[in-house]
Formats: structure tokens, C-alpha cells, sequence
């Protein structure tokens, strides 16, 4: 399999893929539009290093990120070269494993998105499978123990140097706030490999739950199994909590987990509420959970601060870039009546905004809730 990852063909894809992607540079300093120098003088070199097992993967720029509950995530960004190199192996492994993946699984993967995983979720719900054992995965991409994964690659495709190749890349060690720590375990979020390779362990848990005549939903590491009474849904969440402690060694979150009725239930920022149409007793629809609305609000705001040097062009444009995206990844969401609400705030704020730059006076943004 090492040859197909080294093909030129591949390295190529995995090039404009790495450099549409752009991205921050890793601990080298080195852009995406460097990259292609690089290739131009080093491809055979560094080929030939891979070849021998002698390329050792440049250290990892660890980044905390803000999260939506005002915590913070550590990313993981990998230099531009090392980058290339996964994405070269991504698109090899998905050769292998993709078609193997169960349907149920709607993350990362090539015609699947967030879309599909909250409608079948709905359907589930609808159907009457209304006992939800809720499963949040501890801290997933700090704790994927790289032995079980690797011998699952080694399963599939029975390539000792790419296999190598992975588990250097995989232990590449974090450099964070200048001092590195060495990793072994878990994926760096942020890495081209890592969406597969979270897929390709948690394909073991879909396996497991297919088995078992299940019907569920996992999107990455976030998956929910659909009971139709309590008890079924307990016995469910006993037997999904040793299979994930003693299979694939994941801890569970045990205060964000637990058995969820539809309208106590969260998925990827949706929420479910009774609809109270002809005909449709006891149906559920989606609506959007209350901390989406809030970041969606937070993130206008900020946009529309007169303190920032903006002109009114790309004001407008950074606005329609954020509601826009927004807007996607909820249009199936029950959302008309508060983005009516949402944007007539949002002129008010931007008018009043504009206007006391231009004056310099102190706004009095309108104040909607929603």
C-alpha cells in the first residue's frame, strides 16, 4: 500500500487538497503556498526517507481554541509537509475502508454530513424509538490507544511500512506554549488522518450495535442508540459502557451521559419538540438549541462592534459569510419566526453602529431577545 500512498497521482490530490484546505503553518513557519517548493526539491529525498523508515515527522503546534461553553479545545496542527503526507494516506486507507463502514455512521465520510445523522435521528424518534441512551465519549481524541487502532490497519491492509509511517505520524510529539510533550496516545483534532482514523476504530462500536439489532446514530466520536421503553434503553447503555471500557478502552462521560426523552435530547446543536398539527400527534420536529442561538448572536455582535476597522463592504461580507453558514447547518431546524426576529436586530445594530462611527457618539444598539 506504501506505493499507492507515494504514487504521484495520489501525492498530487493530496497537494491541491492540503492547499485548498490553507490552514495556519506548523512549528516550522512553513504556509501552504510554500508546500509546493518543497515538493519541487525534496519529493525524492524525503520518498526515499519514507522508503528506508528513516523520515521522523516535525513536532505538532498545539493551539487552544475557544469552545461554545467557554472552554477551550486543544488543536492540533501539523507542519504543511507532514500535513500533505497524511492526507496522502487518508485518501489510501478510505480505498480500504470506506465501503466496510456501516451506514449508520454520517462523519467525515464521502455523500454523509450533519444533515443526515440529525433527519435519521428524527425518524428513529418518530418511529417511536423515544428512550435515547445518550453516550458522551470522554475526552475521545485524547484517549484512542494507537496499539488497537494500528493492528486494525494491519488487519486490513498487511502494509508493515505504512504502518510505521502512521504510527510516527502519530507520534509526533505536541509543542505547547513552547515545550513538547511526548504522545502515546490519542489524535491531534486539527490532522487530515484523524477523521478516518476515529471512524475506522468507532466502526467496531457500530459493529457491535448492529449486531445487536440496534438502531442508532453516531456522527464521529457523538453517538445515541434509540430504545423504545427504559428498560431496554438501561440494559443498552450497561452493555455499550463495558463493550467501550473493555474493547476499545474509551471512558465515558458519565455526568453528560445518560437515557434522554426527545425533548431533553441535543444533537449537533439540535433539539427535538413535540409538533402539534392535524395528524401529527405525538411527531417531533427540529428546532435549534438555545446556546446555537446565543453563539450565532455573539458572533453578529462581534462583527458589528464599531471599535473594529472594518469598511462597510467587508462589514457586509464577514455578516453574510457567518449568517449564511449558520443558516446551512440548520435550514432543516424550525428556525423562520426567530431568524425574522434575529434580523431585524441585526439591521437595527448595524445602522445604529455605523451611524455612531460616523458621529462619533456611543451606540445604542437595540437589544432583541430571541
Amino acid at each position: 500500500m506504501i506505493a499507492k500512498v507515494l504514487q504521484s497521482k495520489n501525492l498530487y490530490r493530496a497537494y491541491r487538497q492540503v492547499v485548498g484546505n490553507q490552514g495556519s503553518a506548523g512549528v516550522d513557519g512553513m504556509e501552504v503556498n510554500g508546500l509546493k517548493f518543497f515538493i519541487d526539491q525534496y519529493k525524492p529525498s524525503l520518498v526515499t526517507e519514507i522508503l528506508s523508515r528513516e523520515y521522523v515527522p516535525k513536532a505538532i503546534r498545539g493551539v487552544e481554541i475557544p469552545k461554545s461553553n467557554r472552554k477551550t479545545r486543544l488543536l492540533g496542527i501539523p507542519c504543511v509537509v507532514d500535513r500533505w503526507l497524511q492526507q496522502g494516506v487518508s485518501q489510501q486507507l478510505a480505498v480500504q475502508f470506506e465501503l466496510d463502514f456501516e451506514e449508520e455512521s454520517y462523519g467525515f465520510r464521502p455523500g454523509k454530513n450533519l444533515h443526515g445523522a440529525v433527519t435519521q435521528s428524527l425518524n428513529n424518534i418518530n418511529d417511536g424509538y423515544q428512550d435515547i441512551v445518550d453516550i458522551d465519549l470522554k475526552g475521545f481524541f485524547d484517549e484512542v490507544q494507537h496499539y488497537k487502532l494500528l493492528q486494525l490497519i494491519y488487519n486490513k491492509v498487511k502494509c508493515p511500512t505504512i504502518l510505521w509511517l502512521i504510527r510516527k505520524l502519530l507520534r509526533a510529539p505536541i509543542q505547547i506554549n513552547g515545550k513538547l510533550h511526548k504522545r502515546r496516545k490519542g489524535l491531534p483534532q486539527g490532522s487530515p488522518l484523524s477523521p478516518l482514523l476515529s471512524n475506522i476504530l468507532l466502526d467496531k462500536l457500530d459493529k457491535y450495535l448492529k449486531s445487536k439489532g440496534l438502531k442508532f446514530v453516531r456522527y464521529a466520536d457523538d453517538f445515541s442508540v434509540y430504545t423504545k421503553s427504559k428498560a431496554e434503553a438501561r440494559k443498552v447503555g450497561n452493555e455499550v459502557y463495558l463493550f467501550l471500557k473493555n474493547k476499545l478502552e474509551l471512558p465515558i462521560n458519565r455526568e453528560k451521559s445518560g437515557i434522554r426523552r426527545p425533548t431533553k435530547f441535543v444533537l449537533l446543536g439540535h433539539g427535538f419538540t413535540p409538533t402539534y398539527g392535524k395528524r401529527e400527534k405525538g411527531d417531533y420536529q427540529l428546532v435549534v438549541k438555545k446556546g446555537s442561538w446565543e453563539n450565532l448572536r455573539r458572533k453578529l455582535k462581534g462583527i458589528t462592534k464599531k471599535t473594529l476597522p472594518y469598511s462597510f463592504k467587508v462589514r457586509l461580507y464577514k455578516l453574510r459569510e457567518v449568517w449564511m453558514g449558520w443558516i446551512n447547518n440548520y435550514r432543516l431546524a424550525n428556525i423562520k419566526s426567530k431568524l425574522i426576529k434575529l434580523d431585524e436586530w441585526l439591521r437595527n445594530r448595524l445602522r445604529y453602529c455605523i451611524w455612531s462611527r460616523s458621529t462619533g457618539r456611543k451606540s445604542q444598539c437595540g437589544n432583541v431577545k430571541i
